[in-house]
């Protein structure tokens, strides 16, 4: 039967039908090899089309000239090579019924000089971009020429790799660097008034059109307001994209408002967990009635109720739901068998975009698959033939996890949690309201189980004993870790950890040091807590703030703090704290050089990671048949674990998450699921 479902109605653009209303906008989660879209990039996105997605976009983005080098594993789409990875990509996507477009640029000046081919950027003025730190060439009619030619033999390319069609970013690259009086303030016929501004633009329409025709599908995401002083107004822009759909050139609109050369800024456009849900979706409905034009759009539309909305109310033709679908590929699959509830939540946490820039990858904080789909599963389909009793200890994200996979593969599960309700570290994330979305990742996972059929015992600290008495034939120890005070030579007894400050067992008050050597998201909660009642100095060792959070999550932390004053004392090491009076002596060195400096504080709050708590393994361990030992290359291969150490050993013993070293919640649920799924 038909559906009435808005965002399950086929849409036409141009020839092309989408099967419904929900797309995956361009982006790069940084999957290439040697430039090229290879097996991880293609099983990636073969995954969402066949999770039942309409449109999958590529790339964010494809690059068209070799002075426009890769930010963080971008396709190089001025390579000839390039061609056959991207049919093996567009022929995958197809066999599932989506459609594949991939997004082209010119970095312009949003770009490194010091890699790659080593090239000078170009841009229209020569402006430093804050965020890549970047001086570019003013651009020279030559290179306009060059760049223009380039546009249309990369989108040629593209088409001869059987894409759908091509969207060119306009936003903070090269193009709308032209349009921006920003980054363009020229005294040539390519600045001054708009039409002058438009012109590059024109040029490479007219390139494109040239190579593929005018039949091929060609769209702009485009910044139709700056949100920035000097900058494109929504006057202009609006102006602007009408200007482009009068060309007959394009024949999409996918919508941006903000600009992306600071980390502030680039949060604002695509906002995180604490912020505003769809804070730009009632601007793209504007737009769609202005230009009278297909209009796509995406910027935290996370779930479905909004998605919905967008297109029911007439606000978008198509939706973008591009960080929802690397936390879940199978979002429309579900929504058909009419299992919306089982959708794994987008909780805004933004390691998959954060994570590009750190380590060079996407990766969702917790769905381990997205990016991994050669070697992990979506959904857990593969059902035992002979079900284990399987004794899990903890119902933090690994317990929670570990205990997801073995029952929905039909294994007998019984959860021991020494708390009245699960959710491990991250009930103490959640105490901040900024972060309160966290909380899905509990959720999702309960109900999960639930359905799953697993046993829950809270308020229940399970000894050896008693595990044993279970008669279990595996048995995971998810118990996570504690604060880990031992960071100072001496005096670490007269330390406040940082998670009784976030839990609000212990009051901030004076002047308090915060010692953070985690350089996470813990050190940086409890200094916002701290901020907003004592005088507050933080202190690291580390030569900038909390290096392990990544420029989209670290810019709340430092709005909220600026405003009070906060000190902040880097590449110090805390070496030891005395008593003095009612006061704490803190004497600070530094891994740069022999330098001794000492203040005195109220308190002193120390984030040093967390130390395993692992009593009950070691019990367990000599019961054990495999003496709690992993197997990494069965592991890494995907095979079940079979070492046997024991004769007399009565279970398989392993340990998961913080149990075994302190990590982050996303190093939790991989250990579980790549465990759980070969038991």
């Amino acid at each position: 039967m038909a559906s009435s479902d808005p965002l399950l109605q086929p849409y036409q653009l141009k020839h092309l039908i989408l099967r419904n209303r929900l797309m995956v906008t361009a982006h790069e989660p940084a999957y290439t090899e040697d430039g090229m879209p290879k097996q991880r990039y293609r099983l990636y996105h073969e995954a969402r089309a066949k999770g039942g997605v309409a449109l999958t976009m590529t790339a964010g983005s494809a690059l068209v000239s070799r002075d426009s080098p890769p930010a963080f594993g971008n396709i190089l789409a001025f390579k000839d090579e390039v061609v056959p990875w991207i049919q093996e990509l567009t022929s995958a996507c197809h066999e599932h019924g989506a459609k594949i477009m991939i997004q082209l640029t010119h970095l312009g000046r949003r770009a490194g000089w010091n890699h790659s081919d080593w090239l000078p950027t170009v841009s229209p003025s020569g402006i430093r971009e804050p965020a890549h730190r970047n001086f570019p060439k003013i651009i020279e009619d030559w290179d306009i020429e060059r760049i223009v030619n380039d546009y249309g033999d990369a989108a040629a390319r593209m088409q001869a790799g059987g894409m759908d069609g091509i969207e060119l970013e306009c936003y903070g690259h090269l193009i709308d660097q032209f349009w921006s009086p920003v980054t363009n303030f020229r005294d040539d016929d390519w600045s001054g008034s708009l039409d002058n501004r438009l012109r590059f633009i024109h040029l490479v329409l007219d390139s494109i059109r040239k190579q593929v025709g005018p039949e091929f599908i060609v769209g702009l995401r485009l910044v139709v307001d700056e949100q920035l002083e000097n900058g494109i107004t929504r006057e202009v822009g609006v102006e602007i994209a009408q200007r482009m759909v009068a060309t007959g050139q394009i024949d999409f609109l996918n919508v941006i408002r903000g600009h992306v050369d600071t980390d502030p800024a680039l949060t604002r456009v695509i906002p995180l967990q604490g912020m505003p849900a769809s804070p730009h979706l009632d601007f793209a409905g504007e737009i769609r009635a202005e230009t009278g034009f297909p209009v796509f759009h995406a910027a935290r539309i996370a779930d479905i109720a909004t998605a919905r909305h967008a297109v029911a109310s007439g606000k978008l033709d198509m939706v973008g739901m591009t960080r929802a679908h690397i936390a879940d590929p199978l979002i429309v699959q579900k929504l058909i068998s009419g299992r919306e509830t089982d959708i794994r939540p987008c909780v805004g946490a933004t390691y998959c975009l954060d994570r590009i820039y750190l380590a060079g990858e996407a990766l969702c904080i917790h769905n381990p698959a997205s990016g991994r789909e050669a070697t992990m599963p979506h959904q857990i389909s593969q059902k035992v033939d002979k079900p284990k009793k399987i004794v899990i200890v903890g119902a933090g994200p690994a317990g929670l996890e570990a205990a997801r996979v073995a029952a929905e593969r039909g294994h007998q599960v019984i959860v021991f949690e020494a708390t009245p309700a699960a959710g491990g570290q991250i009930l103490l994330c959640i105490k901040s309201q900024r972060r309160r979305e966290m909380n899905g990742i509990i959720d999702w996972r309960v109900a999960q189980c639930d359905k799953a059929g697993a046993e829950f015992r809270f308020n229940t600290y399970a000894e050896a004993d008693e595990i044993m008495l279970e008669q279990p034939d595996v048995v995971i120890i998810a118990t996570g870790g504690l604060p880990d005070p031992k960071v100072l030579e001496s005096g670490n007894d007269l330390t406040t950890s940082s998670w009784d400050i976030i839990s609000g067992d212990v009051v901030p008050k004076g002047d308090v040091m915060l010692y953070d050597d985690g350089a996470d998201h813990t050190g940086m909660q409890a200094a916002e807590i701290i901020a907003k009642t004592a005088r507050l100095e933080y202190v690291s060792p580390e030569r900038s703030i909390s290096p392990d959070i990544g420029g989209v999550n670290i810019s709340p932390y430092i709005e909220t703090l600026l405003p009070y004053d906060v000190r902040l004392s880097l590449c110090r090491r805390a070496l030891s704290a005395s008593r003095e009076g009612d006061k704490i002596r803190v004497v600070l060195g530094s891994d740069y050089g022999d330098v001794i400096t000492e203040r005195l504080v109220d308190q002193l709050v120390v984030e040093h990671g967390t130390v395993a708590l692992d009593d009950v393994y070691f019990d367990l361990k000599p019961h054990s048949t495999n003496y709690g030992e992993v197997d990494h290359a069965a592991l890494l291969n995907c095979q079940p674990q079979t070492i046997q150490r024991n004769p007399e050993g009565r279970f398989q013993l392993f340990r998961i998450g913080d149990a075994v070293s302190s990590r982050n919640i996303h190093a939790a649920i991989y250990d579980a699921l790549r465990l759980m799924k070969e038991i």
